[in-house]
């Protein structure tokens, strides 16, 4: 008996695994699309464009940006957090609790690391620089804390009037002075 043979593969097998025959530029009467850049073009272009390290006055600028960049990042969430702050509503629900928590913990954890968040962008030349940066990045935290405080109070939560005081302005009699009809 003879053994089975093999039918050839197809044919999108064989043009799929053999790569397509190079055409010559004078061979094709069509022109390259406008922006289209063929091989050739694209090697010289690169051996043409060879980049240049940055220098430490460029990069100390580009730390610089990027610092700023980061230290007004939390003015950028203010508007968000005041309408997320008006719509929650004032109520004592989960979602305002939660919000106001939020409220409070992003921005003492922001200030508590400022040092380690400006650590990788800090250098010899930027030292003096840093310390406005880091001033507005700590001052743009504590808005974010007024806001919190104003939810808070917005809430009800604050003893702000004198109602709230009340309880703690008079003294309370005792049980054993109140005097009991028989």
């Amino acid at each position: 008996m003879s053994e089975k043979e093999i039918p050839p593969p197809p044919r999108w097998v064989v043009e799929l695994n053999s790569p397509p025959p190079s055409r010559s530029k004078s061979a094709s009467s069509l022109p390259d699309p406008p922006g289209f850049l063929s091989s050739k073009a694209v090697s010289k272009k690169s051996e043409q464009k060879t980049r240049k390290p940055p220098t430490q006055e460029e990069m100390d600028t580009l730390k610089l940006k990027k610092s700023w960049e980061i230290a007004l990042g939390p003015a950028k969430q203010l508007p968000m957090q005041a309408i997320m702050g008006y719509m929650s509503g004032n109520s004592l629900q989960i979602f305002s609790i939660m919000m106001v928590f939020m409220l409070f913990k992003g921005p003492l954890q922001a200030i508590a690391q400022t040092n380690s968040t400006f650590a990788r962008l800090e250098g010899e030349n930027t030292r003096s620089q840093m310390l406005g940066v880091k001033a507005v990045y700590v001052l743009m935290n504590c808005l974010l804390l007024a806001l919190g405080i104003w939810k808070v109070n917005a809430m009800g939560l604050l003893p702000t009037t004198r109602s709230d005081w009340l309880a703690w302005e008079y003294a309370r009699t005792p049980l054993e002075r109140a005097y009991f009809p028989r």
